[in-house]
């Protein structure tokens, strides 16, 4: 068998009989030997020197934990590289794969994001066109409480009308606006009469 240098001129096989009756002494030999230069074929895959140590001494720790595994290993050196080198390619794969994930639902989001937005914007312009329509008086009074932010009193005042009147007008405007929009959206389905009275009510 071929002969590992910097393990006192232990033969793989010997080697991997000290693996599997758990000689530490061995296994850490093991470690240091290699751990260096396979890190280093590791860091030429994932470019990054601490995500390449931690695929090695995950190597190892498999190796440490599963005994069973030396008997399928005929060379040492050869296993411990192309293990590097599978786990290197196996975390550049995960991490493309998480990357495609992440630009997936942020795409998806996006979309949905703009599908929502326009929506409320197209539904907000059905609900501004029936405010034209209203009543004179009952326009400006509940453009002024709704667009201008202005308590019924404010209103009141500045239109010389008691707050009475001034709150009768607001339940008119709505009641007004509310018969026309089922009316315009009978053709539509119930969510979106649901959305249409959620943002009437919103504004």
């Amino acid at each position: 068998m071929e002969k590992v240098n910097s393990l006192k001129g232990l033969t793989d096989e010997q080697v991997l009989a000290g693996i599997r009756m758990k000689d530490y002494d061995t296994f850490t030999s093991l470690y240091a030997s290699y751990f260096h230069n396979l890190s280093m074929v590791s860091m030429k895959y994932v470019s990054d020197i601490f995500i390449a140590e931690e695929i090695v001494q995950d190597i190892f720790i498999k190796i440490w934990e599963n005994p069973e595994l030396s008997d399928q290993i005929f060379s040492l050196r050869s296993y411990l590289y192309k293990a590097v080198i599978n786990q290197s390619i196996n975390y550049l794969n995960r991490q493309k794969n998480i990357e495609l994930h992440h630009l997936r639902i942020a795409g998806e989001t996006q979309e949905q994001y703009i599908d929502t937005l326009h929506e409320e914007q197209e539904l907000k312009r059905i609900i501004y066109n029936e405010i034209e329509r209203l009543p004179v008086q009952c326009r400006r009074v509940f453009k002024m409480s709704r667009f201008e932010g202005l308590k019924y009193r404010e209103i009141a005042s500045r239109l010389d009308l008691s707050e009475k009147t001034v709150e009768n007008h607001i339940a008119n405007a709505l009641k007004l606006l509310r018969s026309r929009l089922l009316v315009s959206s009978a053709a539509k389905n119930s969510e979106y009469r649901l959305k249409l009275m959620s943002v009437l009510f919103c504004i």
